[in-house]
């Protein structure tokens, strides 16, 4: 059989190879790695793998080869909440916040996702769409191969509508897989301030049947916390979005323990997210109603708190832990799946391969793609990053700069560093 690519010699070849399902407990921390390992792809599949010796063996002229040697190969970083879809950035609230200001209190005096809502009304969808793609370009630099983009900084039917259409074409134009959800649940708009149960009927029977007639978003989306949806709204909407045909999705128990979790118990969610205050009653509806937890460490860390997700009692618990960036205009302002490890290991106290389950097959599964990609397997998708690092624990230790070398998407380089990028202009190669 000819080989489209192969790449050999990696000294890791990390697989995350498994049961065909999300990973707990101790099986997050198995990530099955091959020394001196092999891939062999054709056209966007992978058809084996193994020791290098025996893969070269077997297919002996590759069309196109990738030596990986002294380097660690493993599946491309799911991404499995992000928000890429806004005008401008937030900066000023940052400043706000090391003055002093906390996240809640700048959104009740108008910023928050408030601020982000004029912008893209006023914007048009080209603009919006050329801003998103420079966002998300940066995300592919830095080893995501799959992103969930949601909408939710438009808050009215036209401007929910306009951002999961820029979201869709992201989908069509850009070479990476992104999945579209539905978030005109992320906050009350200005000219519903006083009126919330009006907006709510707006979702329900405006917003929500529109959008899925349109086909535009595959996930339903709510931000359920003390400040925003109350628990009783949140079931309101959520169990609407159900019976539309929507796939569940939740920000639960980012700040106050109001019983989110739960809630995605009782709804069925595929995932819960953020969880900072999770209690044990909602940690134990996660795991016994196989709801995924994701976390997103960025989220605190850059709002300054020491509320990080209880992922070890969640593992502990049977809790599948997915990892994701929350990169947003104001609470997270990241791009970078590998700092995401870095905060998982040092402030949630996951293991490196821990964190690499978290953000590539759990992170799959989170948005019902485990079968195709999250994993380097026979059969699947070939989603692959080569990193210029000598073991896989270095991805979680190595701070402040990107180790990703190549970037290969459905058995497609969509992206290769060359040397000149590596170092700067006049120093030795």
């Amino acid at each position: 059989m000819k080989v489209d690519l192969m790449i050999i010699k990696a000294k890791e070849l990390v697989t995350v190879s498994g049961a065909s399902r999300p990973r707990t407990g101790s099986e997050m921390d198995e990530i099955n790695v091959i020394p001196d390992g092999a891939i062999a792809i054709v056209e966007d599949r992978i058809i084996d793998l193994g020791p290098t010796a025996e893969i070269v063996q077997k297919y002996p002229h590759p069309h196109k080869l990738i030596n990986a040697e002294n380097k660690v190969v493993m599946p491309g970083f799911v991404d499995p909440h992000t928000h890429p879809v806004f005008k401008e950035t937030r900066e000023n609230e940052f400043e706000m916040r090391l003055k002093g200001k906390s996240y809640v209190e700048i959104s009740t005096s108008g910023g928050g996702i408030r601020s982000s809502i004029q912008g893209v009304r006023e914007t048009s969808a080209d603009r919006l769409f050329q801003l998103a793609v420079k966002r998300i370009k940066k995300m592919i630099l830095n080893g995501t191969t799959t992103l969930e983009a949601k909408s939710g900084y438009g808050l009215s039917t036209e401007s929910e509508i306009k951002m999961l259409k820029i979201i869709r074409r992201l989908n069509e134009e850009l070479p990476i897989d992104i999945v579209a959800t539905f978030l005109g649940a992320h906050e009350f708009p200005v000219e519903y301030k006083d009126d919330k149960n009006g907006y709510i009927n707006l979702l329900i029977n405006e917003m929500l049947p529109e959008i899925k007639k349109l086909n535009l978003a595959e996930y339903c989306d709510i931000f359920t916390e003390e400040h925003v949806f109350t628990i009783e709204q949140s079931r309101r909407i959520l169990k609407r979005a159900k019976e539309l045909g929507y796939k569940i999705r939740m920000h639960a128990d980012e700040i106050q323990p109001i019983g989110g979790a739960s809630l995605a118990g009782e709804i069925r969610a595929v995932s819960a997210d953020h969880l900072g205050a999770t209690s044990d009653k909602g940690i134990t509806a996660l795991k016994e109603n196989g709801i995924i937890g994701t976390l997103l460490p960025a989220t605190i860390f850059s709002l300054g708190l020491n509320t990080y997700a209880r992922a070890r009692d969640m593992i502990t618990a049977g809790v599948p832990i997915a990892l994701a960036t929350d990169f947003n205009p104001g609470s997270s302002n990241c791009d970078s799946m590998q700092f995401i490890n870095t905060l998982a290991c040092l402030k949630m106290r996951m293991t490196p391969a821990e964190a690499i389950t978290a953000s590539t097959i759990n992170a799959a599964y989170s948005l019902d793609r485990g079968d195709e990609v999250g994993s380097l397997e026979i059969g699947k998708k070939a989603d692959i990053i080569v990193l210029d690092m000598p073991s896989y624990q270095y991805l979680s230790y190595h701070i402040g700069s990107s180790s990703v070398e190549t970037v290969i998407k459905n058995g497609k380089i969509i992206k290769k560093n060359k040397p000149s990028e590596n170092y700067p202009e006049g120093l030795p190669k």
